[in-house]
């Protein structure tokens, strides 16, 4: 797990609820007599962190605080993948049949253009090279969704 440092993660003290108890455990009477276990709830998540690693409370609440802070870094990076991966799924598509941009058939000499729903009969002379066509409409169409947009 990643260790976050205090600059990495602001958490605001009243998002916490931080409860201390005996530990259990070997120890002896030390154990028995000191309320030095630490457990730390951030509200907004529900994250808990339980710490009775050290002897005393303040060592345990400070780890617990480190733990704590780890975690909902952790959760953070988690969430920008998550969207950041789909985002990036969004603008890939599924690759289905139904979200084909283009289409050229030799043997009608045509190409058509789903987005825009443009067909062109000179297959040969766009592969030559010739794509006035092709692009002035898509220019068009282009133009067109953003006057669109801007009413």
């Amino acid at each position: 797990m990643v260790e976050a440092e205090e600059l990495d993660l602001e958490i605001n003290d009243n998002d916490l609820s931080i409860d201390v108890y005996r530990a259990s455990g070997a120890g002896g009477q030390h154990v028995n007599t000191t309320d030095s276990a630490v457990r730390i709830t951030h509200k907004p998540t529900g994250l808990v962190v339980a710490m009775q690693d050290e002897r005393s409370q303040l060592q345990n609440k400070l780890r617990a605080m480190t733990v704590l802070r780890s975690r909902l870094l952790k959760l953070r990076q988690d969430e920008a993948d998550a969207k950041a991966s789909e985002a990036r799924r969004a603008q890939i598509g599924g690759g289905g049949r139904g979200e084909k941009i283009r289409t050229y058939n030799y043997k009608e000499n045509r190409i058509t253009d789903h987005r825009i729903g443009f067909t062109l009969y000179q297959l040969q002379a766009a592969l030559g090279g010739e794509l006035d066509p092709v692009v002035d409409a898509l220019s068009a169409d282009l133009r067109a969704r953003q006057l669109a947009n801007n009413d």
